[in-house]
């Protein structure tokens, strides 16, 4: 039997992630890490991407509020094996407990340079001019 080699990853891999993220959110909603600036800040995770072979775990996370958004990501990187066995209940279907590793989200602000540059002055232009072209037709 062959398998597909596609370039996203598999059912599996999101599935996982899926779980993992809400194991990481649960945790850091009960505030089980005793650290001043994890505590002080709230912390969105928007997506887990996990390693082919799931041992491996890459969070994506947004501080909300706080000064140093770097130094948040520091911070949840210093307390990964703590944060590794506080999780690992939540997950004790899978073989491997995963090694977890802390990312700053920036997609919001990819999209925000996206969204204004679609509002610039230059491609409203173009916008126009295609908009004409059609209704010439």
């Amino acid at each position: 039997m062959s398998r597909s080699h596609s370039s996203g990853p598999s059912q599996r891999m999101l599935r996982v992630g899926e779980q993992v993220r809400h194991a990481l959110s649960e945790l850091l909603q009960r505030g089980e890490v005793r650290d001043d600036l994890i505590e002080a800040t709230v912390i969105s995770i928007s997506e887990v991407r996990m390693s082919p072979d799931l041992k491996i775990a890459t969070a994506f996370v947004s501080p909300l509020g706080a000064p140093d958004d770097n130094a948040v990501v520091e911070a949840l990187n210093r307390h990964t094996r703590f944060i590794r066995g506080r999780v690992s209940p939540a997950l004790r279907q899978m073989k491997y407990m995963p090694e977890f590793r802390f990312r700053l989200d920036t997609s919001f602000d990819n999209f925000t340079r996206i969204n204004e540059l679609l509002k610039s002055p230059e491609v409203s232009r173009d916008l126009d001019a295609d908009d004409d072209k059609e209704q010439e037709q």
